[in-house]
């Protein structure tokens, strides 16, 4: 396993990876591996590359801003895996390579002979992760899927959104980088298995698992009400009030999800009688009266702004936050603070970091997305010089 590289923040320094991966799912794994320290080989298409490439506008660098984010820190070798001779020099990088990661269409890779039994039959210590759309067994085992379809199909649109109006798809790519993260769970766990065996092992997840695992709390209220919970906008079944009201100027939501902070809630608004109100005493009630208590707290919430409900309940420590735009998430102070966005070395864009950080110090952007094939020509060094990895791309 990796050594660091001198660096706590590339903690996989040593390791190479290579990612047949498009979209976002398999690219995602790929950038976190990055990130981390990784050598990460993206395996694409010379024929346009990985489709994100066009997904614009907006573009950065002649790239759609998704590639970008998605694909820093990394290089692309074009190989065309119709050709015998490519998919040949494809598994001479898995045979000294620790990681494989693919999202290919199901059946491909294995059509290609290029899938976990192969590879690893020529490097037995190879760690392979095949990150599908439903999974390798079952009736749908052949399906293609996309992060929307999975999220209809998992249950997951069936409890976003508000009660009578049509169904939404949660805003950020949930299944399709969920799914990436789960990969890189399983990487993990296989290398320390691999560092105590010598053996590698296949990885399998899918979207589809992804999305009924993050359905677990509602799934798990459903099995034992034998009831479906529905859609309940910004608010949380079990906890009242625990939602978004609409204050004078923006949203607010107030998180007030115990007995005690209600009453801190009652007190602040000048509604004390309300934590003693047999309608609204326990969690209990107050979920059966959700209406009623919310009505009267909306109109106590529209009388003064988001940013003075938040200073008045923040004081007495009641949670809350107002909702901020993607604009104001960039300009916020906190944001800044964390150094969660980096800016590429040219300068020329900045990307939204790693959210994990080694003691104190975060996985920086060491370079940013590659041209398609830009590093074909240097296939042999990308396997070979380990003990110079961290260095790789200063040129770039």
């Amino acid at each position: 396993m990796g050594q660091g590289g001198g660096s706590p923040a590339q903690p996989l320094h040593g390791l190479t990876v290579i990612e047949i991966g498009h979209s976002v799912a398999g690219p995602y794994v790929g950038q976190v591996c990055a990130d981390l320290g990784a050598t990460v080989i993206k395996v694409e298409n010379p024929r346009g590359g990985d489709d994100a490439r066009s997904w614009g506008p907006p573009f950065w660098e002649n790239s759609s801003a998704v590639f970008q984010t998605l694909n820093r820190n990394k290089f692309s070798v074009a190989l065309d895996l119709k050709s015998v001779e490519d998919c040949a020099t494809l598994a001479g990088l898995a045979g000294q390579a620790d990681v494989v990661i693919q999202n290919m269409r199901p059946g491909l890779v294995e059509a290609l002979e290029i899938g976990a039994d192969t590879l690893r039959a020529l490097n037995p210590a190879l760690i392979y992760c095949n990150l599908g759309a439903f999974g390798n067994v079952g009736p749908l085992r052949n399906h293609t899927g996309y992060d929307p379809l999975v999220q209809a199909f998992s249950g997951i649109m069936s409890v976003t959104g508000e009660a009578g109006r049509p169904p939404v798809r949660v805003g950020p790519s949930i299944i399709d980088m969920g799914s990436g993260l789960w990969c890189v769970v399983g990487i993990l766990a296989a290398l320390v298995r691999r560092a105590q065996t010598g053996e590698g092992c296949t990885v399998d997840t899918s979207l589809y698992e992804t999305g009924v695992a993050w359905m677990n709390i509602p799934l798990a209220n459903s099995m034992a009400s034998g009831r479906d919970a529905g859609r309940s906008g910004s608010e949380t079944p079990m906890l009242v009030p625990y939602r978004a009201f609409h204050a004078s100027d923006r949203y607010l939501v107030i998180a007030a999800g115990n007995d005690n902070l209600f009453r801190r809630l009652c007190e602040v608004v000048g509604r004390p009688e309300w934590a003693t109100d047999d309608r609204f005493r326990t969690n209990a009630e107050r979920v059966a009266n959700r209406s009623e208590l919310n009505a009267l707290i909306e109109a106590e919430i529209g009388t003064r702004t988001a940013d003075a409900w938040t200073d008045a309940l923040s004081a007495v420590g009641v949670p809350c936050a107002p909702l901020q735009s993607a604009t104001e998430v960039i300009a916020h102070p906190q944001t800044d603070a964390l150094g969660m966005l980096q800016p590429t070395p040219d300068g020329t864009m900045q990307l939204v970091a790693s959210p994990l950080r080694f003691d104190g110090e975060r996985p920086q952007v060491r370079w940013a997305a590659p041209a398609l094939g830009a590093d074909n020509d240097r296939v042999p060094d990308l396997v070979a010089a380990k003990a110079t990895r961290t260095t790789e791309g200063a040129s770039r």
